[in-house]
Formats: structure tokens, sequence, C-alpha cells
């Protein structure tokens, strides 16, 4: 019974007479004493072996054995650390030059939206957003397409399953259905944004993509209004001298029309763009459908109003001569960081 005392005694006084100066005697000190399988684990568990009337005195002697232990852990745990803190301090030269920070770029589509949105906003549009997730209301119904109207054939649309009349915007229209219906004319915004169509991705479309619509309503809006004020961005845009509208057929406006913006057939890359005739397609526009008026609230006898619409990447493509639209989503920093000058 003594030997059990006297190795509780030898090992205070090993305790006592040790103190830890690395980390690595630091590690092995905790694993002798208290570790799973250390000292003062394998005393403990001889408490069985000792007489009921010493119990009481053994596991003090063991319990101060312990709490020294772990206190004298602590502290030269303590001294390492400031140790180690003050020789990172005095390795590291205060008066060193910082490492440069790389310099960020937007991306191409927020350069063009952004100057789309500083022509216009020049001439008194305003910038209005609205839902990704919309009701086919604003979507279709609206904008004169109704649920069978063959229109909606022109354009594939991602519905919510779970939620019935909900889908993905297939164009930026929705804002002005909104607009429109909360809103009292004369009214005059550009709607960017995010849109959604289920088209196989290639080279020149993707299945998601970024628009801006326009629309302005007024007393008196005539097509000559909407010509000249699509001439002016072309114009401020891309330098174009001039503009042609061709007819086509949208359900929310009437007349509609194409535009056409000239490039020319000097250089190899606009005989290219234009398939050799000069004229490049920039955007879909026309004079606001009566219907619509009157669908939103909008007296149609009063008010007459132009809209146009169009594709962001496109013009991104065309501005920085990006040859596939797959790289504005891919997010390789590589092609990204050409644009950092560009902002």
């Amino acid at each position: 019974m003594s030997d059990i005392f006297t190795q509780v005694q030898s090992a205070q006084t090993a305790l006592d007479a040790e103190t830890p100066a690395t980390a690595e005697a630091l590690e092995q000190f905790r694993i002798r004493y208290l570790g799973s399988k250390g000292l003062i684990k394998s005393l403990m568990e001889e408490m069985r072996t000792v007489p009921n009337e010493r119990k009481r005195e053994f596991g003090q002697l063991v319990n101060a054995l312990k709490q020294g232990a772990e206190t004298k852990f602590q502290e030269a745990k303590t001294v390492l650390e400031a140790q180690a803190e003050q020789a990172s301090a005095q390795a590291f030269d205060l008066t060193a030059p910082g490492e440069p920070l790389p310099i960020g770029a937007r991306h191409p589509i927020a350069i063009t939206m952004n100057r789309i949105i500083e022509i216009f906003g020049r001439i008194g549009f305003a910038v209005a957003d609205g839902p990704e997730i919309e009701h086919d209301w604003y979507n279709f119904t609206a904008m004169n397409t109704p649920e069978d109207h063959p229109a909606r054939d022109m354009q594939d649309t991602f519905y919510v399953v779970d939620a019935p009349g909900m889908l993905l915007r297939t164009h930026t229209s929705n804002v002005q259905a909104r607009v429109m219906t909360t809103r009292k004319p004369p009214i005059r915004i550009i709607a960017p944004g995010r849109v959604y169509r289920n088209e196989t991705i290639s080279a020149r479309s993707h299945a998601q993509f970024h628009q801006v619509e326009g629309l302005y309503i007024d007393e008196g809006v005539s097509f000559a209004d909407m010509k000249q004020t699509l001439l002016y961005f072309a114009q401020e845009m891309f330098g174009a001298p001039k503009i042609r509208l061709r007819p086509s057929f949208f359900p929310f406006t009437e007349p509609s029309a194409e535009m056409d913006v000239w490039l020319g057939t000097d250089t190899e890359e606009n005989y290219r763009l234009t398939k050799g005739t000069g004229w490049l397609e920039i955007l879909g526009c026309g004079m606001v459908d009566p219907q619509v008026l009157e669908n939103c609230g909008i007296d149609s006898r009063q008010y007459s109003g132009f809209a146009f619409g169009m594709g962001i990447e496109r013009q991104a493509l065309r501005l920085f001569n990006i040859p596939d639209i797959r790289l504005l989503f891919e997010n390789d920093v590589r092609m990204l960081r050409q644009f950092a000058a560009a902002v």
C-alpha cells in the first residue's frame, strides 16, 4: 500500500521539477500526465486497491497532482504562445511594401447595361424593376398575349410547377405592365434585367440572358417620336449614322418594327456581322397596342406610347468583339480581366 502513496509522491516531485520549454516538450508533458493513458489516470484506477479509511487521503493527493499538472500545462502553453507571437512579430518587416491587390473589373454585361441606362437617362428615362418569378397575367395576358394566343409559341417558357400561374419571366415586359397598372401617365421608363427562355444553349443564344425594355406613354406620342429616340440611342451607343425600321409583329405593339443600325462593310468585322449588307439588327419596337393600355387601366383614347426591347448580351458581343455568348456566363477571370479598363 505504501508503494502506491510513494508513486504519488514521486510523481509530484517530478512534476514540480519539470517545466516544458518547447511545443514538443509540452505535448509530451500533456500525454505523460494528463493523457488517457497517462500517469494520473493510472493512479486513479488504483483507488480500488486503497483501504476505505485511506481513500480520501489518496484521492486528495491525486487531485492535487492533477490540478498541478493542468496549471503547469496552461502556464507553459501561455508562455510558449507569447514567445511564438513575439518571434513572428519580429520576423515581420513593417517597412516592407504591401502586396498589390488585383484590380477588379465590371462584367461586360454590367458595362453594357450601364451604358444603355446612362444614354436613355440623358433623355429622361428612369429605371424600373420587377420580379423575375412573375405571374402569367403580367408576363403575357396584360401584354395582349392571352393563354390561347399563338404568339406564346414564340417563347418557350419555364413554368413553376408548384405555383400555378407563376413562371420565370420571358421578357422584362412584366415591368412595363406593373408600372402601367400603378402609375398614371406620363410614363418614361426603361426596365433592365435577367430573363429566361427554354432555348438551346449555343454560341449565339442562352437559356438565361438580359434585356432592356423601354416604355414611353403620354398624350400625343407618335411613331416619329419613337424613331427619333431610337436614332439618338443608335448614334450614342454604336456611332451609327442611320437606322432603318422594318415591319414586324409583336402582340403588344401595333404597328411593330425591327430596328437595324448601319455599320457599313468597310471592315472585315462589320462585313461578317452584317452578312455583307452593312445593316445589323439591334432591337424590336413599336407603338403600344391600345388593348395593352386598356388592360392596364390607361385610357387609350387619351394616351398613346411606344415600347422597345433589346438583348444586352448581343450588344456586349458587338461592343467588345466577344465571339461566343457562353463566355459571358463561364466566369473565366482570364476573359473578365480584359474589361478592367472598360468600366
